[in-house]
């Protein structure tokens, strides 16, 4: 793979023009072709300080929030400045390449955007918008069972787009929804397995969000002065689709995202077990992969249970309180990996929080908040500009580490930082 150009620029040489000139000069292509609306759009952090404006605030803190104390939330990211990069020099760095193949399948950069529910009540289509920017950048999007559109409609979008089920322990009702994913034509299935329930989501109750969405005066207000969510999201949905649904959580259609039944997929949830996992290894021919895993046991149990992957998360810090950073743990579930892939989520900001991930020996890595921002306030423009930057970080990131691929990124790169992350 060539190296990848700055955003917006075209990943060619510039005729005539060879080394740091050319360098400058694609840089000012670059400039000239991030869109105004982007310009204060230079890392992952500004599109939440920006779609804090722009969405209501029941509506950006279900997204940005953690639970209780928040203390997952932000050890997820503390875990990254934990550890500090050690360069070699004088190597030639020249035709960097951050490809990566993940279950055969090659994708250009080392992450990809993970499942989000509730996208297209965040962005107008939001799901739509994050499979087909994924699709133009040759990244995997995880459709989230929690989506307001369909699977069917999504795979239509993007063919290489995996699936995430949040599963009852009830096998027939597994065995359906597996059905019907397989039928989409799906390849990659992602069972979330840490939601027995759902988290105490305090910031919900504060802001006036809830599940059923229930129409009180304070959410009015908040669309009243939010007008360009309330019409280019909400009003625009319901004139053009009608009342969004929840699509996925079944093998049938879900009921309507106001209704009082919207919640009945989390029953029976906390019976979810390994039992479940082997039956869907038989079930499902191709790659399986477990979400929601910390402990080193539980990724030992994954392989035994003949998952092809596992995702370390705590769910972006949005269910246990105080539980661990992917990160880490991640040395002592990448030793139980065997044949398995290891893919790290939550946290993730920056193009030197991916190369830690890896060289701690992660194979592919989740970056979600700042995509759906990135819906939010851009459409799919908005998501690509997103993907450019990261990619542009990794790739300058890369060269001043020293490395030219990701199979360089070793742990001997690293150095964990001192008290207080000096």
């Amino acid at each position: 793979m060539d190296q990848v150009a700055p955003q917006g620029a075209s990943s060619e040489s510039v005729p005539g023009i060879t080394g740091p000139e050319a360098i400058v000069t694609s840089l000012k292509r670059t400039e000239s072709a991030t869109p105004y609306r982007f310009r204060d759009l230079l890392a992952l952090d500004d599109f939440e300080r920006h779609a804090r404006r722009l969405l209501p605030p029941m509506i950006f803190h279900y997204v940005a929030g953690g639970v209780e104390t928040g203390a997952a939330l932000r050890g997820s990211r503390e875990a990254y400045a934990g550890y500090r990069l050690m360069p070699r020099v004088l190597r030639d760095v020249s035709g960097r390449n951050q490809g990566v193949t993940l279950f055969g399948q090659p994708y250009d950069a080392p992450f990809g955007i993970p499942p989000l529910g509730g996208s297209a009540f965040v962005a107008y289509r939001g799901d739509l918008v994050l499979a087909e920017a994924a699709r133009r950048q040759s990244l995997p999007m995880v459709l989230s069972a929690s989506a307001l559109i369909s699977l069917e409609d999504v795979h239509a979008r993007n063919p290489d787009a995996w699936f995430q089920a949040y599963l009852p322990g009830d096998q027939n009702r597994i065995e359906r929804l597996v059905r019907r994913v397989d039928a989409a034509g799906y390849r990659v299935l992602v069972v979330t397995a840490d939601t027995p329930m759902l988290g105490n989501r305090e910031h919900n109750v504060r802001t006036g969000f809830s599940m059923p969405i229930r129409v009180t005066p304070r959410v009015l207000w908040q669309g009243v002065t939010h007008p360009r969510w309330a019409l280019g999201v909400v009003a625009r949905t319901f004139l053009r689709h009608g009342a969004p649904h929840f699509e996925n959580t079944e093998a049938e259609r879900g009921p309507p995202m106001m209704s009082g039944n919207a919640v009945r997929n989390t029953i029976a949830r906390d019976r979810l077990s390994w039992r479940n996992i082997e039956a869907i290894r038989r079930q499902w021919t191709g790659p399986l992969v477990i979400k929601g895993l910390l402990s080193p046991a539980d990724a030992r149990l994954a392989r035994e249970a003949g998952a092809d992957g596992v995702i370390l998360s705590n769910h972006g810090g949005r269910q246990l309180d105080h539980a661990a950073a992917p990160l880490d743990v991640l040395p002592e579930v990448a030793a139980e990996k065997g044949g398995m892939a290891v893919i790290v989520d939550s946290g993730i900001r920056r193009g030197t929080d991916v190369l830690k991930a890896i060289a701690l020996g992660a194979d592919f890595t989740f970056v979600g908040r700042p995509m759906l921002f990135a819906a939010a306030l851009g459409g799919v423009a908005g998501v690509e500009h997103a993907i450019r930057l990261l990619r542009e970080e990794i790739d300058r990131d890369m060269a001043l580490l020293g490395v030219r691929t990701m199979a360089e990124l070793t742990p001997e790169l690293l150095r964990r930082a001192g008290p207080g992350g000096r």
